[in-house]
């Protein structure tokens, strides 16, 4: 131990010493460098931001870098899919292998944190001196493992198809046979399909993600009436106090209408 801890105040030594031949420390020389250049960016990234901004005119606005954006954004479609930016890509991905509920803190909270601390926790552990590749075998098998399964997770990410809505729409035909729905409550069963009402209700055995949330197949069942549907759809919490589940009211009056007649039409089948 002893032996051990001279060696290392001995590199110490050396490395003060070389600083004071051939370098500077890192603290201030390097950080004050670093921290100059960092302005520099921020402030370069700024000035680009307002003439971008200030130069924009027509519709959609366009300035000297481009346009600002493009159409404005509809509250109410259902079949734009939202993604993280690339670098959340292998974070993304992880929510497919740890589904939701059982699992899903696991994958987005558990493993990332774990492997977060143990890259902390190496320069407390690992105080060898040694620096060549060929004489850390561990360390270099790691590294690599880390790159590519981060790499494989990104571009699996990158290409992930959203198949859920279309899987539950092929479900419709069957819905329709089950629950003797007419025809003018079809184009509700498809909405209710692609909008995500299944990631927390159930209808004939599909969905059914959050708990509390009730089975829909016999909704029509109480006759609560199209009025009563389309009020709850657009304000739960107005209809039913207390009521977790969002508002839809940016669908529009045409689809919660649609929605309310599939509801409405959905007796429970046989």
């Amino acid at each position: 131990m002893n032996s051990s801890l001279e060696e290392r105040r001995r590199l110490f030594a050396k490395y003060k010493e070389d600083v004071k031949k051939r370098g500077k420390p890192f603290f201030p020389g390097a950080m004050f460098h670093d921290t100059v250049m960092s302005l520099v960016v921020v402030v370069i990234i700024i000035v680009l931001a307002i003439i971008w901004k200030e130069t924009a005119t027509g519709n959609p606005p366009t300035g000297l870098l481009g346009k600002v954006y493009d159409a404005k954004a509809d509250p109410g479609t259902f079949s734009f899919v939202p993604r993280p930016d690339w670098y959340f890509y292998f974070l993304f991905y992880l929510l497919r292998i740890f589904k939701w509920p059982d699992s899903v803190i696991l994958g987005t909270v558990g493993i990332p944190t774990v492997l977060l601390i143990l890259l902390l926790a190496v320069p407390f552990f690992d105080r060898r001196a040694e620096r060549r590749l060929s004489r850390r075998p561990v360390a270099v098998v790691a590294s690599i493992l880390v790159v590519v399964s981060m790499g494989v997770l990104t571009w699996k990410g990158a290409t992930a198809t959203e198949s859920l809505a279309s899987e539950n729409i092929k479900k419709v035909p069957s819905w329709v046979k089950h629950n003797k729905l007419p025809p003018r409550a079809i184009p509700g069963a498809m909405l209710f399909a692609q909008i995500g009402c299944l990631n927390c209700h159930s209808y004939l055995g599909t969905g059914g993600g959050f708990a509390g949330a009730p089975d829909l197949s016999a909704e029509g069942a109480k006759n609560k009436g199209i009025a009563f549907q389309i009020a709850h759809l657009k304000c739960p919490s107005c209809v039913n106090p207390g009521s977790p589940m969002p508002q839809f009211s940016a669908l529009g009056l045409k689809r919660l209408t649609q929605l309310a007649i599939f509801l409405e039409a959905s007796k429970g089948g046989k």
